[in-house]
């Protein structure tokens, strides 16, 4: 009877591979949609991607002893993405009509981060594809598969909208 398992679980594994192009597309349009500014919308936000980028930073911390350069790819990655928040709210078009405050992010930066994450994604499966299949018995795959990198992409998404939702929070603010 473990073939069922066996199976359900590739077929899980084909299904997520298989809808990757349609959630990243998804993930674009949500990203460039035009948007109203709620004041609890944009606190909550910002609460949680603060609480996101603070376990994010520990667990960076802690993987640093297995994977080398995790946690300072992963503080770079943060700052990187924290200055493209700044290019994102700059860039944003601000809409200010009597009920309510309207933003629509920029695309072409929507873009260059989801081709980043897409660029990561398909990079480190080759990698690490790659780094398990030649890894010698006493060397750690996981160290040479690049998961620093990825840790990286993932901080420089994390910083961009850590930056981006404390800017429309603080726009939002300001309008008031």
């Amino acid at each position: 009877m473990p073939l069922i398992p066996f199976i359900a679980g590739l077929l899980l594994i084909l299904l997520m591979v298989l809808s990757m192009p349609l959630l990243l597309v998804l993930r674009y349009r949500t990203g460039t949609m035009r948007r109203r500014a709620r004041i609890g919308a944009t606190t909550l936000n910002l609460i949680s991607l603060l609480l996101s980028a603070a376990l994010f930073v520990w667990f960076a911390a802690l993987s640093n002893f297995w994977v080398p350069h995790a946690f300072s790819y992963s503080l770079l990655g943060l700052f990187g993405g924290s200055i493209l928040g700044f290019f994102g709210i700059a860039l944003t078009r601000w809409e200010k009509l009597p009920p309510a405050l309207y933003y629509t992010p920029n695309r072409w930066l929507v873009l260059l981060i989801t081709l980043g994450v897409v660029a990561r994604l398909i990079y480190g499966i080759w990698r690490a594809w790659h780094s398990w299949h030649d890894a010698g018995p006493d060397s750690s795959w996981l160290a040479t598969a690049g998961v620093a990198g990825s840790m990286a992409v993932g901080a420089v998404v994390l910083g961009y909208y850590l930056v981006y939702n404390a800017g429309v929070c603080w726009r939002l603010r300001a309008t008031r």
